[in-house]
């Protein structure tokens, strides 16, 4: 047997050509920690350990290169520009830029093009190997006499970055972004040039515009009309008609000289649509399952009248486009073909979210062994439910993880005693690292202003020094708090510990552009569709990430935790994050249509994904499964895309067992549940006879078997249906499915899937269709299927239920579906109006019929009183079951004190009940209304609407 290897990425294996160059430790002196509140809980302001390191004064000073202009806020890390601002191996330029369907690189006099569609791979097809599209110049586009002695960033937004060069008598700033086919300059102090790797072959010249081909990669070059080229050798020049801006564009590969002219052509009415801004919008729409993604790009015209621009979308995109059609030619890219849209200023994508569950249900076959088996492996765990490997963020995560696991599963099968026993050991070890109290300095949060992030100590793997990982350590505790958070509502509570937890959430991925904190989606890159690992990128092949499956565990912990405490704000990011990653990962990890690698590189998965390629390898281990494995880990609930295409999950495991020469023998576990989701009965096999393997540290017996044997019931996951709930799932084996959904609420519900049968949900527990033989538990419970009639099917995706109990507070005083985000003003108070209605804003529904399903009423109100002092917004809800005038029931909540900081906070239901008067019935033609006003305070505040504040009815 071959031995374990330390888990995480530290250094690369040795067989692998990737170079890791490191720059200098700064350790910052270790003083007591001053204590900032979040409700129950505290960070601290006082740095306790290492600090973010780079050139010069990066660590204090993380805006050191970039220019005033600038925005506002925290410094963007974690990007595939990163290595321009946060200098840290080149202190004047950057590393590689690998932005596709172009490689950049910074110089002192300009920007470097790259257009390499030449592999180079490494390796073997059996054992760690690599591919790459390293920078290779075709071009450099600059200034005449250009000799700056640095680069700095002058710009960025959500997938462009604008590097600017100054010397003495010139300046240059260029935009580059993701899926630009177009670099953007504006020049000043001399003539644009264009310098060639060797001789350009020029093949048109006309005017404003040039066109040459360099390495066999045909380029264009757009200066202002009125102007010329002129053309010596390798260097291309151009006064510019003295207007300073250019545009340089690469055409996608033709097959003639028309084809190459006709694109020249078409590209040339949007040259001077220079792209000045780009920004992502995402919407869910839990009726159909449906996420969609609008990227979309804001441009100057230079001159002429052109809005438009020229993009092209990477494989994950373009398999979901939906509304505009690519042109036939396309980009060779190191993520696949990429195809190419014209004459757009956006484009969408529209995904189905395929659901998540907190964990597989317990289904069982009547088998008293395999229930006598689970309950021992429960038992043995209870008395160390986390089995901590380590102190610092990533290894107390793994340990969370491991207790979250065990308390679902004992929760299943009711052995309250581990549940317990796991629950006991999160609170107390979260509520732990959530409080910083005078003079601690481990097991403790800092927040660096500095740098907008939030820091765990002790720190591992650069998450401190480097800003790695922080979604991967994060993840696991944000997951661990959404199942306790299931059992102990007031923990969670965002007066007790849920606010550190949003905390968590919103240092790795920001949901909140109003939160300049903290920068935007840190972590995740938006065009490409994933994470990236590396704070500062600077590499030469680029940024790059590792285990995707971690990732996935923290979008997964975001749906969640959103879905437990009712914020639906973040519950939706983490569909956003969840849904687009899994697209990615099918692609660009795994493979799976066999169109993105390179044929000669041999592998059908990757273990790291790099700026400029991928690779076959990870940070800490050559080892096949750890290679493969580190891209399944952890196993959760929310890790069924593992599963969605069967077929390929046999392709990787049969990798792995002839790349490893026999079966796994490390990881065992982690892969044999992989293994589950394409062959539930040969993973069960391989579990049965080897009863003594070693557990993985996240891992425990009880959930490996709890996992396989489970799916060896229920059989593989069934992507052709969804639900209009996102804590659902359907399985398929021999052609019988089984559906499942898990409800955390006080509150019965009804999921309907996509198919039209439904499944009736008690409150707090996990519901399937068909019944077992496992004992219930307190979360788990056999429901026979509702299915519509043969004859009169349902619609796949039916349109939301006339009465629908979930409202958004929507402009103009309705309630009703999301609309457009929008926001509304609540008059100050200037008195004190607690429980009495004052200026209040209106939102009304009329005509319901619902069938009242008992719990309480639960809303969600995004409210903001800026930098406002002594500011409380309060909530009445009324409600007139049978519309003729006279509320039978009126629900008053108690007033939500608001900070003084700048974004939106979620007052919701958990501030509890001022007063209630009435019952609740059903609804006939009924009337429902909410009015939200000052209760006290003297100034203003802001309510997000339309598609922000919600209210749930307690109906069916």
């Amino acid at each position: 047997m071959k031995p374990p290897v330390p888990h995480r990425r530290w250094v690369l294996a040795a067989a692998t050509a990737l170079t890791l160059v490191a720059g200098g430790l700064v350790m910052s002196v270790t003083r007591p920690a001053e204590a900032a509140p979040v409700g129950a809980g505290s960070y601290t302001t006082t740095p306790v350990g290492p600090l973010p390191t780079g050139c010069d004064s990066m660590s204090n000073n993380p805006r050191q290169f970039a220019t005033a202009n600038a925005p506002a806020g925290a410094v963007p890390t974690n990007d595939w520009w990163s290595s321009l601002l946060w200098k840290r191996t080149d202190c004047a330029f950057s590393e590689p830029l690998h932005a596709h369907p172009l490689s950049y690189d910074t110089f002192t006099d300009g920007l470097g093009f790259s257009a390499n569609s030449t592999p180079a791979i490494s390796g073997t097809s059996t054992g760690v190997g690599e591919y790459h599209y390293p920078y290779v110049q075709d071009i450099r586009v600059g200034v005449a006499g250009l000799d700056a002695p640095q680069v700095k960033v002058d710009g960025w937004t959500d997938w462009t970055v604008s590097p600017h060069w100054s010397d003495a008598a010139r300046t240059m700033r260029a935009t580059i972004g993701h899926g630009l086919p177009f670099a953007y300059f504006q020049t000043t102090g001399g003539d644009a040039v264009i310098s060639a790797t060797g001789t350009a072959d020029v093949w048109s010249n006309s005017g404003a515009t040039v066109g040459f081909r360099v390495n066999g990669h045909d380029y264009v070059g757009y200066a202002p009309s009125g102007a010329t080229w002129t053309v010596s050798g390798g260097r291309i020049s151009s006064t510019l008609a003295g207007r300073g801006y250019l545009s340089v564009a690469l055409l996608p590969p033709s097959t003639s000289a028309a084809e190459r002219a006709d694109l020249a052509t078409t590209y040339g009415r949007y040259a001077h649509a220079h792209v000045t801004g780009t920004t992502v919008s995402y919407a869910y729409n839990p009726p159909t399952s449906a996420l969609t993604t609008t990227y979309a790009f804001t441009t100057t015209a230079r001159e002429g009248t052109a809005t438009q621009t020229v993009v092209s979308l990477y494989p994950h995109q373009w398999k979901s486009l939906t509304g505009s059609t690519p042109i036939t030619p396309t980009y060779p890219s190191a993520r696949g073909r990429m195809k190419v849209l014209t004459g757009v200023n956006q484009f969408r994508t529209a995904m189905k979210f395929q659901g998540v569950l907190p964990e597989l249900p317990a289904v069982g076959d009547g088998s008293g062994a395999d229930l006598s088996t689970l309950s021992n492996h429960l038992a043995a765990a209870r008395a160390n439910p986390m089995d901590q490997r380590g102190g610092d963020t990533y290894w107390t995560g793994k340990g969370l993880g491991r207790a979250a696991r065990l308390a679902e599963v004992a929760d299943l099968v009711n052995d309250t005693a581990t549940r317990d026993s796991a629950l006991n050991a999160i609170r107390s070890t979260l509520t732990d690292w959530f409080t910083a109290s005078s003079g601690k300095t481990s097991k403790v949060f800092y927040y660096d202003g500095n740098w907008g992030t939030l820091i765990g100590y002790p720190a591992s793997y650069g998450s401190d020094q480097e800003l790695n990982d922080h979604h991967f350590h994060y993840g696991y505790y944000i997951a661990a708090a959404a199942t306790l958070a299931k059992f102990d509502p007031a923990w969670a509570a965002k007066t007790r510990y849920g606010g550190m937890v949003d905390l968590l959430i919103r240092d790795a991925n920001n949901y909140r552009r109003d939160d300049t904190r903290i920068p935007y989606l840190r972590d995740f890159d938006i065009y490409a569709g994933h994470d990236w690992a590396s704070g500062h990128g600077s590499f030469g092949s680029g940024n790059n990430q590792e285990s995707s499956s971690e990732g996935m565990n923290f979008a997964n912990a975001l749906i969640q935790w959103g879905q437990v405490t009712g914020d639906t704000a973040v519950r939706d990011a983490g569909i956003f994050l969840y849904t687009t990653q899994a697209a990615a990962i099918q692609e660009y990890w795994f493979d799976v249509s066999d169109q993105n690698f390179p044929a000669a590189f041999g592998h059908s998965t990757v273990g790291m994904v790099w700026g400029d390629g991928g690779a076959y390898a990870t940070w800490f281990s050559g080892e096949p499964e750890m290679i493969q494995g580190i891209n399944l880990l952890p196993v959760t609930g929310g890790h069924l895309y593992l599963g969605n295409n069967p077929a390929y999950v046999r392709t990787n495991y049969a990798e792995l067992v002839r790349n490893n020469g026999g079966p796994p023998t490390v990881w065992q576990d982690i892969l044999w549940q992989f293994q589950a989701l394409g062959d539930g009965d040969a993973a069960l096999a391989n579990l049965r006879a080897n009863p003594n393997y070693t557990v993985e540290e996240g891992e425990s017996r009880a959930h490996t078997f709890h996992w396989i044997r489970n799916l060896a019931a229920l059989g593989t996951v069934d992507t052709t249906v969804t639900a209009n709930h996102p804590l659902s799932a359907v399985f398929s084996r021999n052609g019988a499915r089984t559906y499942v959904a898990s409800n955390p609420t006080a509150t019965a519900i009804t999921v309907t899937f996509s198919n039209g049968t439904t499944l009736a949900v008690p409150a707090g527990r996990t519901a399937t269709t068909g019944a077992y033989t496992w004992s219930g538990g307190n979360a788990s419970g056999g429901v026979p299927p509702v299915t519509p009639p043969p004859t009169d099917p349902p619609p796949t995706d039916p349109p939301p239920p006339s009465g629908s109990p979930t409202r958004y507070l929507l402009a103009g005083g309705g309630l009703g579906t999301a609309g457009g985000a929008a926001t509304t003003t609540v008059a100050a108070a200037n008195g004190n109006h607690d429980g009495t209605p004052t200026n209040a804003q209106v939102f009304t529904a009329t005509g319901l019929n619902l069938a009242y399903s008992g719990g309480q009423t639960t809303f969600d109100l995004f409210v903001d009183a800026g930098t406002a002092v002594g500011n409380g917004v309060q909530v009445r809800i009324s409600y007139d079951l049978t519309g003729n005038g006279s509320w039978e029931r009126v629900e008053t909540s108690r007033y939500f004190a608001t900070d003084p900081v700048p974004g939106y906070e979620h007052y919701t239901q958990s501030t509890g009940l001022a007063s209630a008067t009435g019952t609740l019935g059903a609804l006939s033609n009924g009337t429902v209304r909410v009015e939200v006003w000052s209760a006290i305070g003297n100034n203003p505040s802001t309510v997000g609407i339309g598609n922000q504040s919600v209210l749930r009815l307690p109906y069916s």
